[in-house]
C-alpha cells in the first residue's frame, strides 16, 4: 500500500543568526506539534532533525500536498531582515523559505517512539532534497524548490508538473499572503482569520486574491481526489 513522504530542507539556513534560527525551529516544532494531532488518525509522524532538515510520513497520500503547502507557507511567514548585517543569500529565504520534496511510494515502517521511517517512500524523498541540495550549494539562482517523487513514471510528470506551477505562485507570495493561505489550508473561513489575525476581513480577501487561492485550492482538490 502507498503512503506518502515529505523531505525538506530550510533554505539559505546558514544565512541566519542563532537566535533566527531557535525562532524558526521552535516554530517548525509547533507546526509538527499541531499536523500530528490533525492527522493523527491518519498516522502522520512529523519531525525536525539538526534544525534545518525535516521529515514526515503519512499514511494516506491524498494529505501530502496540503501539509507541504502547511509547511511551505507557514515558513514563509518568517520575514528576517538584512539590515542585522550583509546576508546576501537571506533573500532566498524569504522568497522560498524551504525546499521540499513529496513522494508515494510504500512505507515498512512508520514509528514516531522510535523515531523510524523506513521504506522506498522516504528513500525517494530524501534522496531528492540530497541531490537538490548539492547541486544547488554554489548556485545563486533558485529556480524550482518543490518536487514530486514516485517510482511511476507516468504519475511523477503529472504531480511534478502540479508542483511545479504551485512553486511559482507561493514564491510570489509575502509573508502576510503566506500567512492567509496557511490558515486557509488549515480549513478557516475568511472572517476566522481575520478575528484570529486581527485585519479586515476584507484585507484577508485582497490577500488570498493576490496569493492566488483558488487556484491553489483547485490543485489541492485536484490532489486529494486523483492521488492513489
Amino acid at each position: 500500500m502507498n503512503c506518502s513522504t515529505i523531505s525538506a530542507d530550510v533554505i539559505s539556513y546558514t544565512s541566519l543568526f542563532e537566535d533566527e534560527k531557535r525562532e524558526l525551529e521552535t516554530g517548525i516544532k509547533e507546526l509538527l506539534s499541531n499536523l500530528t494531532k490533525k492527522y493523527e488518525k491518519y498516522s502522520f509522524y512529523g519531525r525536525l532533525v539538526q534544525g534545518d532538515y525535516i521529515e514526515c510520513a503519512i499514511k494516506s497520500p491524498e494529505y501530502a500536498l496540503r501539509i507541504a503547502l502547511l509547511l511551505k507557507t507557514y515558513v514563509k511567514t518568517f520575514q528576517f531582515k538584512k539590515e542585522r548585517g550583509k546576508r546576501a543569500r537571506l533573500k532566498y529565504f524569504n522568497e522560498h523559505g524551504i525546499r521540499l520534496a513529496i513522494a508515494v511510494a510504500p512505507l515498512e515502517t512508520i514509528d514516531p517512539e522510535n523515531g523510524i521511517i523506513d521504506g522506498e517512500a522516504i528513500y525517494l524523498s530524501g534522496r531528492a532534497i540530497k541531490n537538490l541540495s548539492s547541486s544547488n550549494k554554489q548556485k545563486i539562482v533558485i529556480k524550482n524548490t518543490m518536487f514530486f517523487c514516485s517510482s511511476d513514471k507516468k504519475q511523477q510528470e503529472q504531480f511534478d508538473t502540479l508542483l511545479s506551477l504551485l512553486d511559482t505562485i507561493i514564491s510570489k507570495c509575502s509573508a502576510k499572503q503566506s500567512e492567509v493561505l496557511y490558515y486557509k489550508l488549515l480549513g478557516l473561513s475568511e472572517k476566522e482569520i481575520s478575528e484570529k489575525l486581527k485585519r479586515y476581513q476584507s484585507t484577508v480577501s485582497q490577500h488570498s486574491t493576490a496569493a492566488g487561492w483558488l487556484s491553489i485550492e483547485k490543485a489541492v482538490t485536484y490532489f486529494e481526489n486523483t492521488i492513489q
